[in-house]
């Protein structure tokens, strides 16, 4: 069943990309791929990561120009040499890192660089930008003040900013990059609401997602990328998660969260009343080795807090944290990887990886003390200590001296595990460590983390995901406003409960 509005069964296409192919010096990204979209419709683009999808929709945005191929909007043959000229065409390309002036208020950055002219020569309009901003928001049902400074938005009315500026563009279509991977699910049903008020003012819009619920449930159409080419486009209709799968991996993937056959040790680390200035209250509890014990609870719960409590980021006000029996004050982070802890964050482009440095730098960097390096390093041995640390988990890259901004998201996520099983941490804490990361990667970062279980490390689970938690866990903690008000055995709940447990006062 299509869903769209009537003028998406028009024949006519807003976008056609046929054709195109794209190499970055032995890399072929791209090989004749044909991309079609229609207006009044949501267009999901899905594959894994390195598929092919960003590189796509970079040409479409002239950030990149293809090698072979060529690109119609409206049906009129175009070339766009700079992301102006893609402006200036009406597409529009919203990414995942927003990109917004925070100091700056909503009518500001939609107005950002085009702002009316006022009377005196040099001078802006300001109540035309406001009220302008204001009437465009109000045909389109979005709620927004436009004198509110971005800084101050909730991310996902920083979306909406986002949309604005497009709007404001003229955008015919408006490419969407992972809009829901920093979203609370209230606000992500919100832009879904947003989405489909644009799809049925006649707007074409590309949706690249990895979460593949949100593509059966919005999407119209998809295409396909596996590897550089496309391999499946047609109408979503009545096509399950598991048919989206088997196209981004070319089989199908049985049994998607490892099975889990724990065997539970001593207590590996114990937290007793832990608080924080940042918004944690009087948290106790225990990780066991040998066990995966998720964190769950909606976004702002403090969930992100105890860990960054646990590997010594905010400092405790209250509460004791010990490991192994062994009383443990945490300072920072160096202290924290001395004994024992290691974190890998939710966000690994901002407090995770050195994104320019070399891949093998990013993994032996925090373990230089344990590789015998602290003093002097040996380059030839720091390369081969990576290069084994990387190949254990099966990390693509081109060679440990590329940049770790080369690599995919995926491969981003199993540089930073690899950099803690270095680190051979006896608590391993994980924060979404599945964000941004297609879904054949998902399941092997789910067998790395199981593995690590049962090599004896305990690890701390946080995730968004309730299916993802009760596919992964041994035991779910549950957290709200800052305290913990769950702690049950994850075959002995249900995703019910736990929801009323994060939600329900």
């Amino acid at each position: 069943m299509v869903r769209s509005s009537a003028t998406a069964s028009a024949t006519r296409h807003a976008l056609c990309m046929q054709g195109i192919t794209k190499r970055f010096g032995p890399v072929q990204a791209l090989q004749d791929v044909n991309f079609a979209a229609r207006p009044g419709s949501v267009h999901a683009l899905c594959g894994e990561n390195g598929a092919g999808k960003s590189t796509l929709m970079k040409i479409l945005a002239g950030v990149y120009l293809p090698d072979a191929g060529t690109i119609s909007v409206q049906e009129e043959a175009r070339r766009f040499a700079t992301p102006g000229a893609a402006i200036e065409a009406g597409i529009s390309m919203i990414y995942q890192e927003l990109d917004l002036a925070e100091d700056l208020t909503v009518a500001e950055n939609v107005f950002l660089g085009a702002e009316p002219p006022g009377r005196l020569p040099g001078t802006v309009d300001w109540r035309a930008m406001r009220s302008q901003t204001t009437a465009l928001a109000t045909s389109y049902g979005f709620e927004i003040d436009a004198d509110a400074v971005v800084a101050n938005l909730s991310t996902g009315d920083c979306q909406v900013v986002e949309i604005l500026k497009a709007l404001r563009r003229n955008a015919s279509i408006l490419v969407m990059d992972e809009p829901t991977s920093s979203l609370s699910e209230a606000e992500a049903r919100r832009l879904f609401t947003v989405v489909r008020q644009l799809r049925d003012k006649g707007l074409c819009i590309v949706y690249i997602s990895h979460r593949l619920e949100e593509v059966v449930d919005l999407a119209d159409h998809i295409s396909v990328l596996r590897d550089g080419t496309v391999v499946h486009t047609g109408d979503v209709g009545s096509m399950a998660v598991s048919d989206i799968v088997r196209h981004m991996v070319g089989r199908e993937i049985d049994d998607f969260f490892p099975s889990r056959d724990a065997t539970l040790g001593e207590v590996c680390l114990q937290a007793e009343h832990l608080t924080t200035a940042t918004g944690v209250h009087d948290v106790s509890f225990t990780v066991r080795r040998g066990e995966i014990v998720g964190l769950a609870g909606l976004v702002g719960a403090g969930r992100t807090e105890v860990a960054q409590a646990l590997f010594g980021i905010e400092p405790l006000t209250s509460g004791m944290v010990q490991i192994h029996g062994q009383v443990f004050q945490p300072r920072s982070p160096g202290h924290a990887v001395q004994n024992g802890i290691a974190l890998l964050t939710e966000d690994r482009k901002r407090t995770g990886l050195c994104l320019e440095l070399a891949c093998g730098w990013n993994i032996t960097l925090p373990n230089l003390d344990k590789i015998g390096m602290k003093h002097l390093i040996r380059p030839a041995a720091e390369t081969r200590l990576a290069e084994s640390a990387a190949d254990a988990i099966n990390v693509k890259w081109a060679s440990s001296a590329a940049p770790a901004d080369s690599l995919s998201g995926g491969n981003q996520q199993k540089l930073l595990i690899a950099r803690w099983l270095m680190a051979e941490p006896d608590l391993l804490i994980v924060d979404e460590p599945t964000r941004g990361v297609d879904v054949g990667a998902k399941r092997e970062i789910y067998v790395l983390l199981n593995r690590m279980a049962e090599d004896g490390k305990g690890i701390l689970f946080i995730s968004s995901e309730l299916p993802e938690l009760f596919g992964v866990t041994d035991r779910i903690l549950v957290m709200r406003r800052g305290q913990l008000v769950g702690n049950m055995k994850t075959s002995q709940t249900t995703p019910d409960e736990v929801m009323h447990l994060a939600a329900v006062e």
